[in-house]
């Protein structure tokens, strides 16, 4: 390889590890905001199940990681050192071999997660109480997910009939958040009084909530936005490709050029 296209190489890898090190900041900053989210789905499921703490930490700990390796690799490029360019190839094999194995568990697992979300969201509306000041974020984060998403309960208003204080009061209650209309969602109050309940009791099928589960509304948030979510994994597997390529051929001309600038007797 001749030096400009040497030079060429060595810069692209340089600009490829940039994007790379902004890359590493933001995974470890999406780690940190799962942890320290209070208002929405992402806090109902931190603070209900150890999983997503877990998956937060390997988030965190992947981004500071990728910005090691983005380190690396522009100092491997810029001074032309051919082990850190070899360990940053390393690195990027297993961390794309680690990707594609964790797209395949979760592809694979998809209705172990479904089953076990529906038990979190069941055991919560449950036990869902206004007045339990120690459940107040976990609370406070599934009303903004049933008033952002429009919806109420996991499958349905039907599993409310579940919740404990509901069911004392007759269901002359239902949740403000499940509500149809602006004026209960503003409301300070977590449960809102049935207007005309039928003989001092009713269902569910009185209240004036919305008829769609968030199981259905997540579902459906996540077919609109499939596109993108495949295009950032390609893009991002295809990054760590290129930078493959390039630190590998970089890493291996330099080596050839080394041993051409070695005088011949």
């Amino acid at each position: 390889m001749g030096s400009g296209c040497l030079k060429v190489t060595k810069y692209f890898l340089f600009l490829f590890n940039l994007l790379f090190l902004i890359l590493g900041a933001v995974i470890l900053g999406f780690g940190i905001w799962i942890l320290a989210d209070k208002t929405s789905f992402i806090a109902v499921l931190q603070m209900s199940s150890p999983s997503l703490k877990t998956a937060a930490y390997v988030l965190i700990g992947v981004g500071a990681l990728t910005m090691l390796m983005g380190f690396l690799g522009c100092l491997g490029a810029v001074n032309e050192i051919r082990c850190l360019l070899g360990l940053y190839f390393t690195c990027l094999m297993v961390i794309l071999i680690t990707q594609v194995a964790a797209g395949l568990v979760i592809y694979f697992q998809k209705e172990t997660l479904k089953e076990e979300l529906s038990r979190i969201v069941g055991t919560l509306i449950e036990n869902y109480d206004p007045w339990n000041n120690d459940e107040r974020n976990l609370q406070d984060a599934w009303d903004y997910v049933q008033t952002q998403i429009s919806c109420c309960g996991w499958t349905g208003a039907k599993d409310w009939e579940n919740n404990k204080i509901l069911i004392n009061q007759s269901m002359t209650l239902y949740p403000c958040s499940c509500s149809n209309s602006s004026k209960d969602i503003q409301a300070e109050s977590r449960f809102c009084n049935l207007d005309v309940p039928v003989n001092g009791t009713a269902t569910y099928a009185d209240w004036p909530v919305h008829e769609q589960g968030c199981m259905d509304g997540v579902e459906k948030w996540l077919k609109d936005n499939l596109g993108v979510i495949l295009g950032v994994c390609t893009g991002v597997a295809v990054i760590e490709l290129l930078g493959m390529i390039l630190s590998i051929s970089l890493c291996k001309n330099i080596h050839s050029e080394d041993y051409t600038k070695v005088p011949k007797s």
